[in-house]
Parts: structure tokens; sequence; C-alpha cells
């Protein structure tokens, strides 16, 4: 009887189950670890564009619909973030950027709001009365053309270094140009980099020279290694245990940097085998919370005889991966270090540098191709554009087995008209920086004269229209490494004096969206895991303070980040 009464029972409490699922009560899923809810959501998810809430467990999404959709997840242990109606969207992924020199940038004196050479030259003086004897000072982000006045007296609109040494006799000085591409130094450190009227020009560089044949100070493309490899060995005074310090510190301090900006990946571009290590060592200590996509800067032999060993794909739960390698066919336009087809504007004589050798970076192709790296050349003037693509088009040709390699042009800043449809057409990725546009702009005029500016400089939309896919990115810490001025910038072409920078070459809101996460992802190889809202990718989550897809124009630029989110943790929230 008690047999009976059981089984009755079970058959009763099956069937009322199967009416309950018949009714659409479905089990409820399983918890959690964290939510989303309440907000406008973009996802980039062309099946479903926008949703109110999200759901992930561990590091991944597992549901992104409605706010009663995803409450369903919602458990005891669960972690509920209500958006009030902020925007979330894709973490955000800088495509191009200098992880530790953002850090490093930190500890120099910070030159970016110098309006002159006088207010360098006694920032300057503060420091050195502050540092002790033979202590390297070092400064970054100075830039001719944002000066108020040309310094007199000058060489190429560079300053002489007189006034610079006269304040800082006993400490060697290097001050680095916005670019990256050329520096400052004063006369202790020429001295200590043993640099005299004898010295030639190196390979890609040029040290800047008066009538008389005397240094002046300043130091284009390669010639910087002469004076910033005197206050390297300057360095190398310290303790091990003091530079490692000193390492770990620059990181935190990148790191933070990147998050509080809404970052989520980044691209390192460029570093070596010392790095790789170092930055393993930090995500092991849980102190890297950035994912990072690194490009490797180690010469042909090296690649060719240990790059498998380089390789790293997805270390510490995909917070790190090299897989490329980077090179520099040429410099800046600022410092007139870009290489171009035919003389600058403003310099005749002078048709800028090309800092690598062809045939060097030809077997840097071969080895690429044959060993299923990535290739990443910085390539601002149109002469290093059109040589990087006949060298991507001869390497592709050759080898014609290679498929989606995903190649790419660092800055793509100044192309000729002829060579724009070649980026669609070979595939290659433009990794561009829309920052860079409107804070060029004011000058590009006199580097380039207004019909070079127009047909190619910073032509996104014509990139476009051939099929090219464009990143975006800060190249910080040439730039701060802050997204939300480029993502302006590369909306609106607007410059600080309200003037826009040819207009019809802008992108829409979903478009510079997309260069900051989808394509980001795409141009790491890592769309599948990142740069759109989907269940089974990563929940990284960037959530800002205003709706950058519908705001007025100017409201972008007050935009703050709330919240950056790393694979379903709050990494930052302001």
């Amino acid at each position: 009887m008690l047999t009976k009464n059981r089984t009755r029972l079970g058959f009763v409490a099956g069937f009322s189950v199967l009416v309950l699922i018949g009714v659409g009560c479905a089990p409820k899923p399983e918890p959690a670890t964290f939510v989303l809810t309440n907000g406008k959501i973009v996802t980039l998810d062309p099946a479903k564009p926008e949703a109110q809430a999200l759901a992930a467990r561990g590091d991944q999404i597992v549901a992104v619909g409605t706010v009663k959709e995803i409450q369903e997840y919602v458990g005891d242990a669960t972690e509920v973030i209500d958006l009030e109606g902020a925007l979330a969207t894709p973490g955000w992924i800088d495509s191009h950027l200098h992880f530790m020199s953002i850090g490093q940038a930190k500890l120099n004196l910070d030159l970016t709001k110098a309006r002159s050479w006088d207010e360098i030259v006694a920032m300057v003086g503060e420091a050195a009365k502050a540092a002790k004897p033979g202590e390297p000072i070092t400064g970054r982000g100075w830039h001719q053309e944002k000066w108020d006045k040309v310094p007199e007296p000058n060489v190429q609109g560079f300053p002489i270094h007189a006034a610079l040494s006269k304040v800082s006799p006993d400490n060697p000085v290097v001050l680095t140009h916005a670019s990256g591409h050329s520096s400052l130094a004063n006369a202790k450190a020429m001295e200590m980099g043993k640099v005299t009227a004898k010295t030639p020009n190196p390979p890609g560089g040029e040290i800047v020279k008066d009538a008389q044949g005397q240094p002046t100070g300043a130091f284009i493309e390669t010639a910087q290694g002469l004076v910033q490899g005197a206050l390297g060995r300057a360095a190398a005074a310290r303790t091990p245990e003091e530079r490692k310090a000193d390492q770990m510190k620059v990181l935190e301090l990148a790191n933070q940097e990147c998050l509080s900006k809404g970052l989520t990946s980044v691209h390192d571009a460029g570093i070596g085998k010392g790095t790789i290590d170092f930055y393993k060592k930090a995500i092991d200590e849980g102190k890297l919370q950035v994912r990072i996509y690194a490009m490797l800067n180690t010469g042909n032999m090296v690649l060719a005889e240990k790059g498998a060993e380089l390789k790293v794909t997805g270390y510490g739960q995909n917070r790190l991966t090299v897989r490329s390698i980077k090179r520099l066919i040429d410099g800046a336009l600022g410092p007139r270090g870009a290489w171009l087809l035919e003389p600058y504007e403003d310099l005749p004589t002078s048709k800028g540098l090309n800092t690598e050798d062809i045939a060097e970076l030809k077997e840097t192709a071969r080895i690429a191709v044959e060993n299923g790296f990535q290739l990443n050349v910085h390539a601002i003037g149109d002469r290093a554009n059109r040589e990087t693509l006949d060298i991507y088009e001869e390497a592709f040709k050759a080898h014609p087995e290679a498929k989606d390699t995903r190649w790419r042009i660092e800055h793509s800043q100044h192309l000729s008209a002829a060579d724009i449809p070649r980026f669609g057409r070979l595939g290659v990725i433009a990794a561009m920086q829309g920052i860079h546009c409107t804070s060029d702009g004011p000058w590009v005029y006199k580097r380039l004269g207004a019909k070079r500016a127009e047909e190619g400089a910073y032509v996104w939309r014509k990139l476009m229209n051939t099929g090219a896919v464009i990143s975006n990115g800060t190249d910080a810490p040439v730039e701060a490494v802050d997204a939300i001025p480029s993502f302006y910038a590369s909306v609106t072409r607007k410059m600080k004096d309200g003037e826009v920078f040819f207009g019809d070459q802008k992108m829409t809101r979903e478009e510079a969206l997309r260069s900051y996460t989808l394509n980001g992802a795409f141009a790491a190889f890592e769309e599948n895991i990142k740069g759109s809202l989907v269940a089974g990718k990563l929940a990284d989550v960037t959530v800002f303070s205003k709706d950058l897809m519908t705001c007025p124009d100017d409201d972008i630029l007050t935009t703050e980040v709330l919240y950056t989110i790393i694979g379903g943790k709050v990494a930052y929230k302001k």
C-alpha cells in the first residue's frame, strides 16, 4: 500500500512539473555571480543590439536581456549593480599605446601643458634644485607647434640647449617630444652620451646641429638613443631590487590609469622578452587587471630562432597574448620624421626619415608570414605607408596559403590617394588614433600643404569605404590614454579652435564605438571572446555617465567613466 501511494504521489508530482513547463514556467537558471541591470546596454550584437540587463557567471556572460529576464539569474550571492539608466557598452579597447610608458610618464615632468620653452626650462630648474647631483631628470609631452612663440635662438624650430644646461649643470636632462620621436637634451646628457660636433648621424636619425656644426640638444628619431642610452646607464647603478620595485610601481600606475579611463584591454605596441616575463609575474601576483595584447619588438635573428617560444595565448585567464611583431619604418610628422613622397611644405630640403632598412623589413615579413605572426608596422608618412603596403603585398603573393593574416599599419596617418584602396584589397587593418587628427590638425597644413592634407590625412571614411577595418586608440603617452576625447574626435573632427578638419571623414557614433570595441578585438584575433556583449564572451564592460550614442556632441567631452568591469568583476568604480 505504501509503495503504491509513493508511486501515485510521484506520478502526480511529475505530472505537475510537466504542466508547469507546459504553461511556460521553466526551472530558474543557475544564479549568476554578477548582474548589471536597469541600464541602456549597447551590445553590438546584431541579433540583440540593445538590452536592459546582463548576467555573468565567473568571467563570462551567460545572458543579456530585459530586467525581468535577467532577474531570474539573481541569487543570494549575486553581485548586482543598478545602472540607473546609464550607458553600458562592451569593454573599450585601446588598439595602440605604450603601456609601461604610461606609468613612467606619471613619474616624469609632465610637459604636455607647457606653452613655451621658457616655461619648460623653469620646470627643469625647479626639478634640478630638488635632485641629487648626477640624478637624471626626465620629462615628456612638449610639442613645439603648441608653444605660444618660436624659441629664440632655434634651429628647425627646436630650441638651443644653452638655457636648459644653465639651470641643470649637474644633472643629465632628456625631455621627450609628445610623439616620442624626438628629444631635447642638456649638456650633461650629451657629455654622458659622448655627443660632440664630430658625432655622425645614426641611420634613421638626426643630431640637429647649428651653423657651426655644434649639437643643439635636439635629437630626432634613432638619434635619441645616444642620450637616452646614457640615462639608462645611470639608472643601471640602482640595485636589482630597486629596479624591480621601480618597474612594478610603473606597471601599477599604468594599470590604474587605464582602468580609470574605461579600458578593459590594450594593445601594447612594442615589447621584448623581459617585459613578457614581467607581465606574467604581475598577472600571477594579481597586480595587472587590464588585458594586454602585446607586439614583439625583437630582432629578426631572435624571431627566426625563438619566435615560437615567445608566443603567448590567453595567459592568466586571457590577461596576456603575444602573437604579433612591431616595426617602425618612419618617424612622426611633428618633428618632420614622417617619410614622405614629396618634401615637407615647411622644410623643402627634407622628405623625412626611413628608420628601418627595407631589406630587414622584408625579412621580418617573411618570418612573420611563415610562422603565423601578425605584422604591425608603424607608418605615418605617405612614402612609409606605400613601402609598407608593398612589403605586405609581396609577402602575401609569395605565400598564397596564408589566410586571415590581419596585418596592420599602425597610425596610417598620411596616405597617397593611390594607396587608400589597397588597405581594403589586401585586408590590411588601419590601427589609427582619432585624437591625433584633431590634436595634429592645426599644423598638418604647415607640414603637408592643403592639397595633401585633404587627399590623405586621417581619411577614416575613405578607408572604411574600401572595406578596411579601423581600430582606434590614443598612442598614449603621446596623447592622454583617455578614450573619450578620441571618441569625440572620431565623430566630430573638431579642433580646439572649433574648426572641423575635413568633416566628410567623420565616423558615426556606432562606427566610433566599434572602432574602440569590436574592431579592436578583431585586430587582435579576439572577436570570439570580446568586443561585443554576447553570451559566452568575456564579461568586460565599460559604463558611462552619459549616453555617448545620443548626447549632443559637446556633452561627449564631459562624460565620465562610472565603472570598468573586467571578467565580471568591478576593476574601477568612480
